[in-house]
């Protein structure tokens, strides 16, 4: 009877939790989704188009035929209005899978006054922005084990709404799936987790052959360990607390343990020829966004995977 009660207590106090976790999550949205439609249009102006020439059925441009060309690339009929030979070039359509993890662990709630957005936040919106910008530019977008990959102009909506009907675990890394050779991934993330399900991750991943880009996102306070005195740290995935008689005199340990956790991520995606960097939430989102979706319109013919995790606290 006492184990009943027990877990009749420990599942009202789960649904408890989970109601006031979707609420806060569904009052945040809409302002994240505004918020990464406003970022995406702002860089979506200040880039040239990933229209390019190519294997495709839209029309592009007639340019001049070059001596050499096959004579069957001529545009006869544009070129008997002039006195040169000119070639129809069709649009580059080799549209390919981006795959997004957003992490939504409890863990991406932590936030400090130093940072702009909680991490959470900051990889809504990202992942959101960045949605919008692939799609726009005539690619698919996923979630794994969330959504399937969709080129529809209202992905933002679609993404939004599944994460609010999902009522799965909040995993910090991406459940394993195999993506095609061709897909891209993109994982923002704090990676906190152990090295170990890092490397599981990516191999796991990669076995296919995709690649892809590894973001830390990190608060400002997780970056510099700013505590002093007698502080109580709380893990708010399971729960542990640590109690620091003078926090100060961890810092430099601390300091020291992240750069060694980032050099053995870096260490790994350099092995898998991925991509690896860090994001403060105290800078721009729009910083992240460029740097994300300019690096996909040079590697777009490499097949990028980039995975969205939003970082765990220290």
């Amino acid at each position: 009877m006492a184990a009943e009660t027990r877990h009749l207590s420990g599942e009202i106090t789960a649904i408890r939790r989970a109601d006031g976790e979707s609420r806060t999550l569904a009052a945040s949205l809409p302002r994240l989704v505004l918020e990464a439609r406003r970022i995406a249009a702002n860089v979506i102006h200040g880039l040239h188009g990933r229209r390019r020439a190519g294997a495709g059925e839209t029309f592009w441009q007639y340019r001049r035929f070059v001596s050499g060309e096959p004579s069957q690339n001529v545009d006869w009929r544009r070129s008997a209005r002039d006195d040169h030979l000119y070639v129809r070039e069709q649009e580059w359509e080799a549209a390919h899978t981006v795959w997004l993890w957003p992490d939504r662990s409890p863990s991406m709630a932590f936030a400090s006054r130093q940072s702009r957005d909680s991490k959470l936040e900051r990889g809504l919106i990202v992942t959101f922005a960045l949605a919008e910008l692939l799609v726009a530019g005539g690619e698919r977008v996923g979630i794994p084990g969330l959504m399937n990959p969709t080129a529809s102009s209202g992905v933002i909506d679609k993404m939004a709404q599944a994460m609010l009907h999902d009522d799965a675990d909040r995993l910090s890394l991406p459940p394993s799936f195999v993506p095609s050779a061709l897909a891209e991934i993109v994982v923002l993330s704090d990676f906190w987790s152990p090295i170990s399900e890092i490397r599981s991750m990516l191999a796991g991943l990669s076995a296919s052959g995709a690649h892809g880009t590894l973001v830390q996102i990190v608060d400002p306070a997780e970056e510099t360990f700013p505590y002093s005195g007698r502080i109580e740290f709380v893990e708010p995935e399971i729960g542990s607390v640590i109690t620091a008689g003078r926090a100060e005199r961890w810092a430099s340990d601390y300091v020291a343990r992240v750069a060694l956790h980032r050099d053995e991520i870096r260490s790994e995606t350099n092995r898998l020829d991925w991509l690896f960097s860090t994001h403060t939430t105290s800078r721009s989102a729009a910083e992240l966004l460029l740097f994300l979706h300019s690096g996909m319109m040079v590697n777009k013919g490499s097949a990028r995977i980039a995975t969205v995790k939003v970082g765990r606290s220290a």
